[in-house]
This record gives C-alpha cells, structure tokens and sequence, in this order.
C-alpha cells in the first residue's frame, strides 16, 4: 500500500473517504466505534488483591504479623485462648484496607485533575470549526493547527503557512522542521525527512496549518514506539521524602530501643526460659508498634490529595504535587496582563486612518473566523478587530472571497507582527498589522485621502503622539500597514523581506477592562508579603495606566522596557530587578531573565504564559502558571499549574490554598509525632519502672483511632485568619521548623505524664492504699488505655492551630468533633461491653476511675493553651525588640 507521504493531499483525502471540511458528526462518531479512542495504551492497574498484597509488604505490618506468631506460640505453650492474635490479624487487615481505600481515593484525585487538563484541539466537522477533546479524534478528521498546539494524532499536511514543528520528542531532532504540501519521493523515506507529515507527540512552533488525520492511538508513530506507555509514576514532594527518611531513622531509633528494652527486661527477670524470652519480646514488639507512625506517609498523600482537588474547585489545576508545597513559599508572582489582570474581552474604541482600509487591513490580516450567526471566534484581540470591521460595514467571509490568501508571515512575539498577502484583480496586496512602534519603523510612506505620500519625521512623530495618548487611556493599540505586489506573488516570504517599505495606513485602540476581583487580590499580595510584576508587549504608557489602576506601581520609575533590559547584563538586572514592578514591550526571551534575576535573589518566583514562546521562562520559574482558555499546548504541558480562569485572583486564592494545605500537614505531622512519643516513652518509663503499661493491642487500637481519623480531619482543617497575613515561608525549611520539633517533644512528654499518673492512680484505687505499681496492673492498665486514648484524642483539638488558641478561631472542625466522638463512643465499647473487654484484657472500672481518667486526658488542652499564651508573649517581645 503506497505510504501517505508520496501521496497527493487529494489521493490521501480520497483514500480516508474525507474532504477539505472534515467529517459529519455523525460519521466520526461510526469511526470512534471502529477504531477507538485516540490515546496510547496505558500500563495496567494492579488489581484490588496486589494492592492488598503490597500494603502487607509494610515493615509496620510485618511487625504485627510476627506479633501474633508469637502471641499465637506463646497462647499454645500456656494453653490460653487466641483473642489477642485474633485482634492482631483483625488490626493488620483493617490497616491494610484503610491503606487500599485512602491509596485509592489519593489516585482518584489525581487522575480527576488529568481528566480536567486534558488536551483539545481545533477540528472542522459538518464544516464548522469545533474544539474538542483530542481523545477523540479519528482517521479522516481535518485539524486545524498554530503555533503552541501539540499535534494531537499522526496526519498529512494540507495546508501550511510557514508552519514549523519541533519533532526532538521521536526523532531526537531538536531544530524545529519546516512542513510542506507536496508528496515525497520513493516509498522508505526517514521519520525526520517525512516534512509534509506531522506526528503525535511533536509541537507547533510556528506559523499555522491544516492536516487530515491518518493514524490514531497506538496506530500512531508514538504507539509504534512506545508499544505501552508506562504510567507515569507519581512523583514524591520534597515533604514526603523527607517524611520517607524521617520513617526510616525513626525505624531504626525504635530498633535500638527496642533491642535495648529485650536485653534489659532479660537481665532483670533473671532467667531465660522460652516463657519469660516470649513475653520479653512481646513487650518489645509494643514499643515498636507505638513508636512507628504508620499513618503518617497515608495521612500526607490523602491530605495533598483532597487539597489539590478542592483547588482544582477554585480553578486553579496543580499538575504537578510539588507545586502545592512551593505555592506556600512563593515571594514573587510575574503575571501577563491581557487576560490575566484583564477581562481579555477586547473592543476597538478609537482608530485613526481612512476607516474602510484599516478595518479591510484588521479584518484580513487576521485568524479569527467570522461564524454565520455573526459571533467571531478566536483569539480576543483578532475578535475584536474583526468586530471592527463588521461595524465598518465589512464581512470577512466576502472580503476572504474577493481578496483571498495568498501567503503569509505568521504572528511572532520578537517582530511582534504579522502580514499576509492577499490576490487581487491587478496584483497582490500586502496586510500588515502590529505595535504601533515596530510597524512604524518599517513604513517608508503613508496613506491620507486615498494617496501614499512619503513619511516625513514630523507626521511619524505626529503618529507616535496618537499612540501615546490611547496608550495613556489604558489601550491596547495597534498599528496597521500595507504594501502593493503588482509584478506578482513575491518569491521570498520570509517576514525580513516582506516587511520593509511599508505604507502605515492607521491605528486601532482597543479597551480591555481590568478584572474587578484582581485590585483586591493584588492588596492580599502585599499583605502576605507576596511581590506582584506585571509583563506586558504593550506600550509602557498603557502598562503604566493599568499598572496604577491596579494598585501594582505608585511611580512611573517602577516600570521597564524590554529595549531597555537589553542594556542590562543579567548581574546587573540581578541588582536591580527589585525596583522594578512592570515590565513593557518584553520578549519572551526577556521573561526567562525576569524569573532569573528574582531566583538569583533568592525569591521563590511564580511566572504565568500562556503562547508557545513562553515555555522557556514558565519551565524556569519555581511555579510556572499555564493559562486554561488562551494557553497553547505546549506551555500548558510545562506548567506546575493551570488556571482554568485565566485569573490573577486565581494563582492569589492558590497560594493561600497552599499555605493552608502545608500547615494542615504540619498539624498532622505534629499531632502523630507527639502521640506515638508518648506512646514510646510511656512503654519505656514503665518498663525501667518494672510495669506494663499496656499491652501490644491496645497500643494498636489507640494508633488506629489517632492515626487515622483526627489526622485526616486535621487535614481538613479550614485556613487560619492569618494564613495570608504573614510573609511567605523560607522555601529550605525542615520538618521541624518554626519551633515544631520542641512543640511535639514537650507535648509527648505531658501525654506521658499524665498516662502514667492515670495508671499509678488506677493501681492504687484498685489495692486501697498509695504503692508504686510492679508487673501487671488491670485498673491501672484500663484506667492508662481510657487516659491516653482521650487524652490523644482532646489533643487533636490542640493542633487545629499551632500558636492560636483553639478557643479563637472562628470556625469549628466538624469532621474533627466527629472523629472525636466516634473515638470516645469506640473506646467506651472496648472497655464497656464485657466480651470485648475481656478479649483486650480489661477487667470493669468504676464510673469514679472513668471520671479521673476522662478527667485527666483532658488537662492536656489547658496545659497546651498556657504553653501557647507563653509563646505567644514571648513572640510579641522579640517583635518589639
């Protein structure tokens, strides 16, 4: 069968059964039935069973599946029943399908916030251009392609006006090719020579162009060489690996105690018969299983998990995880203006020039596209020209008829213009539109009262007062020239040809007005200590307008142009970049050295871009921002996050929403630490004491209940008043900054005490008379099992706020009255009803004993909140010193 690429554009039109317009709805629905999705085979899921199998492989549950082998060996040698190794199994699967369910619904999340980036694409079915999802598309649609749109199946070229694709993805190429028409010669022509193909996986770069789709899914190129396409793994945040290696030093801390705790209870018992070796080591296994925080590494993932979907609500897309721990850290936000600060939502307000050339000269050199029922559709600034022309009495779907194109010099970001030539009765007409400043220095004429008259310094500075002054009402203005072709189609199309001894025919003044929301989330940024810069290729009197407007400069000093960073080598920007809060008339280019220069002063930076040229710049920046309505592919692919609003006040709402995920972690990590500390030094002291405090499964059952519940609804935890009322956090922060690490020492500590104090006062109700508790207490054991649960449980209330009182805050955590609730109803059941009772080994305790250890668990949040105030004071007097 003859390949595609020796094939004319008709023979490839005829052999997919398809035309110039596309299919019908109708047919491309009967070919996704036939061929199936557009999209590579993904690995496959490990089943329910595997995942279950893995979370067993966890060296916490390894621990306790040892555990119940000895208690099980210890039951058959003293002939007693086999409840405690029951509750063990019981605890090692309820943990491993608590872990299954959270894994899942952490995974659920992330591939919900995929689904909501996934790519689109233009295409034209029934003949009317529509964007959708590229997933579907099939062989025989006809795709509309610019540049910064990622080709989104493999497809021949039918159109292509200067149109360049970077194809390093499968041929490791990385200069980008210039793609054309006509078929190729000889049937085994190279991947990378195929030039008037284009492959899934590849990006335009430049100019724009039309393909029929030939292969979809794994039929593609891609398919071919990536067979299966791994999925990809989830990538850890710097938190969580610090969390693994914290795991991993506590794990080995645990195993020294506990060989040490082996050893000792050996020495003292005096005698090493299998008996006493047995128990010895089961009072070992109970330290290990209260020091190691199982839940911590779940309780991480669930809560960034949940976190990013709830911003995902607010329309700002994390792509990356990584990116919520940064968003709490960021200093600095560079932000686009048109769409970003602004509504994006363009209309030419004032022009100057003959009218009926310059809309003809908008309306042509132009990409929108004019719909029957009378809407544009395409890029604002485009809509709004061709909107212009509508109200000059012009129709761009005639004005396409009798003058239509010919060739073109697409938009670029460094000329910052685009021309296209168009066929006339007599020749051929060159359109070209841009910034005022730019078109301008390549016009050698002007046109007044229908004749082309010589540019003279006067009228060109007469001009650039013209721009200045819309410019100075905070418009977008734009230039428009034209040039005539009369000897024919010129043969070089190069924009450094064409665009040269122009005649400037006039300027267009388009409004943009700012988002309403944006001022006040610019004031937030101040008060949270966050810099907000605003780059724009607009005039810098335009900039400066809005600039002030928005409250982001109070002098005009505060702004620059790109001409005027060209000056400046990047040590000096470096020096100098903080005097600065707009950036005008940048390239791209200009934007990477922005980020630079914040990053060389140690700022964690944020930089938004949305066409294909800011990809450099948003992939150097600490958070790069994609914009969801006028992004490209290919920055969207780089970004750590997508604003599916294009909003300012969007990126502000997100990093609030990071501090509060961060601190909500911090919490959880706070109160884990602290209870299994407690935990730990509780075993520890009564044992040098020559007690047992508690056995293995009640130390399982309080770590269910505070591993679990308190933990997640922590994470849930509303944002403090002040979460952006205070400077962002140094971005090298460890786990334990910010007097973290002393917090969870001296909470552990008071946990401990106040257990122990409740097993003492148990033992010495239960004999009648004050003794030091030796061996086995029962009341003492019930009465510390009641203590330390509750007492863990209050605490978590402690926590809600790491310096406020709990008493001040202004919301109330639901989930965390309901955890708190559910635990005491749990515990109540286990000590309550007799066979549970008697399976943990409790004996009953009087309401008196539950009131005193009730009572005593919680002390802990009045001994907290005096710690607090003390802090607190004590933060004040460093302030004012």
């Amino acid at each position: 069968m003859q390949k595609e690429y020796t094939q004319t554009k008709e023979q490839v039109l005829e052999g997919l059964r398809t035309d110039r317009q596309g299919l019908s709805a109708q047919e491309a629905e009967k070919r996704l039935r036939e061929h199936g999705e557009n999209r590579l085979k993904e690995a496959e899921k490990l089943t329910l069973f595997q995942r279950f199998v893995q979370q067993l492989k966890d060296p916490m549950l390894l621990i306790l599946l040892a555990a119940a082998a000895v208690s099980a060996v210890t039951n058959i040698l003293s002939h007693e029943s086999f409840t405690e190794v029951i509750i063990i199994l019981l605890v090692v699967l309820l943990n491993a399908v608590l872990g299954v369910v959270q894994e899942s619904k952490a995974e659920a999340a992330i591939e919900a916030l995929q689904t909501m980036t996934a790519a689109t694409c233009k295409v034209l079915r029934d003949g009317q251009q529509v964007t959708m999802e590229s997933r579907l598309l099939v062989p025989g649609d006809v795709v509309l392609l610019e540049a910064g749109d990622a080709v989104p199946a493999d497809g021949r070229i039918l159109e292509s006006a200067s149109m360049k694709i970077e194809e390093a993805a499968l041929t490791g190429e990385s200069v980008p090719v210039s793609k054309f028409t006509e078929p190729l010669a000889g049937e085994q022509v190279s991947l990378g020579d195929r030039k008037n193909m284009a492959y899934m996986g590849s990006a335009v770069v430049y100019g724009r162009g039309r393909m029929v789709v030939t292969a979809t899914g794994m039929d593609t190129e891609m398919g071919k060489i990536a067979g299966v396409l791994a999925q990809t793994e989830q990538e850890e945040t710097p938190l969580q690996r610090k969390l693994t290696q914290l795991g991993s030093t506590l794990s080995k801390m645990v195993l020294a105690i506990c060989v040490f705790i082996f050893v000792f209870d050996l020495l003292v018992a005096g005698s090493l018969t299998l008996e006493s070796v047995l128990e010895t080591f089961m009072v070992a296994v109970s330290l290990a299983v209260a020091a190691i925080p199982e839940g911590l590494a779940t309780v991480v993932t669930v809560v960034l998990s949940i976190g990013v979907t709830k911003m995902s609500q607010h329309n700002a897309v994390i792509r990356r995880l990584t990116a919520v721990e940064t968003l709490g850290c960021t200093q600095v936000i560079c932000s686009d203006k048109t769409g970003t600060l602004t509504q994006n939502k363009m209309t030419v307000v004032e022009h100057t020039g003959p009218e009926g050339l310059l809309g003809t000269a908008m309306t042509l050199c132009n990409d929108a596209v004019e719909n029957p029922d009378g809407t544009v559709q395409g890029e604002p600034t485009e809509a709004a020209l061709v909107r212009f022309g509508v109200d000059s009495g012009l129709d761009k779907n005639r004005l396409e008829q009798e003058q239509p194109r010919a060739a073109e010099a697409p938009f670029d970001s460094s000329r910052k213009m685009m021309s296209t030539i168009h066929r006339m009765d007599n020749g051929f007409i060159q359109y070209t539109k841009g910034a005022p400043d730019e078109v301008l220095r390549r016009c050698t004429r002007y046109e007044e009262s229908g004749r082309m008259l010589p540019m003279t310094e006067e009228k060109r500075q007469e001009i650039l007062a013209q721009n200045k002054a819309m410019a100075d009402k905070a418009l977008r203005v734009l230039a428009a020239a034209i040039r005539l072709w009369e000897g024919g189609l010129p043969k070089d199309d190069s924009p450094e040809y064409l665009e040269q001894d122009l005649c400037f025919v006039g300027l267009a003044g388009m409004i943009d007005p700012v988002r309403p929301e944006v001022k006040a989330a610019i004031q937030q940024c101040r008060t949270a200590g966050i810099r907000p810069v605003m780059i724009t290729g607009d005039h810098k009197d335009t900039a400066v307008a809005i600039a002030k407007e928005l409250g982001i400069l109070d002098d005009p000093s505060q702004a620059v142009t790109g001409s005027a960073l060209d000056s400046l080598s990047d040590e000096e920007l470096a020096k100098e970049v903080e005097k600065y809060s707009v950036y005008a008339r940048v390239q791209p280019e200009h934007k990477v050295r922005i980020v630079n220069a914040w990053r060389k002063r140690g700022a964690v930076t944020a930089m938004t871009g949305d066409g294909v040229n800011d990809a450099p710049s948003i992939k150097s920046a600490d958070i790069g921002v994609g914009m969801g309505i006028t992004g490209t592919d290919v920055t969207k692919n780089v970004a750590d996050m997508v604003l599916a609003d294009d909003n300012f006040a969007t990126i502000v709402g997100a990093v609030g929403e990071g501090r509060r995920i961060y601190d909500n972690i911090r919490k959880a990590i706070q109160f884990l630490l602290a209870s299994n500390m407690s935990e730990v030094l509780g075993v520890f002291v009564a044992t040098l004491l020559g007690f047992t405090l508690m056995n293995p499964v009640h130390l399982l059952f309080i770590n269910l209940i505070t591993d679990c519940f308190p933990a997640l609804a922590l994470g849930l935890e509303k944002g403090e008043p002040d979460v952006m009322e205070r400077p962002p956090r140094p971005s090298d922060d460890g786990i334990f900054a910010g007097g973290l690490g002393w917090d969870i020492a001296y909470q552990g500590i008071l946990i401990t005490v106040i257990t122990l104090v409740s097993y003492i006062i148990g033992h010495c109700m239960e004999v009648g008379y004050f003794e030091m508790p030796k061996g086995v207490s029962d009341d003492g054991m019930t009465m510390a099992f009641l203590t330390m649960s509750m007492c863990e449980i209050f605490h978590s209330f402690n926590m809600r706020s790491q310096r406020r009182s709990v008493f001040s805050l202004p919301s109330h955590n639901k989930v965390l009255w309901l955890a708190m609730i559910g635990s005491l109803l749990l515990t109540t059941v286990v000590l309550e009803v007799p066979f549970i009772a008697n399976a943990f080994g409790f004996t009953p305790v009087s309401w008196t004993e539950y009131g005193i250890a009730l009572g005593l668990a919680v002390l802990v949040i009045p001994v907290v909140e005096i710690v607090k105030a003390c802090q607190r004071a004590h933060g004040r007097r460093k302030k004012q010193l």
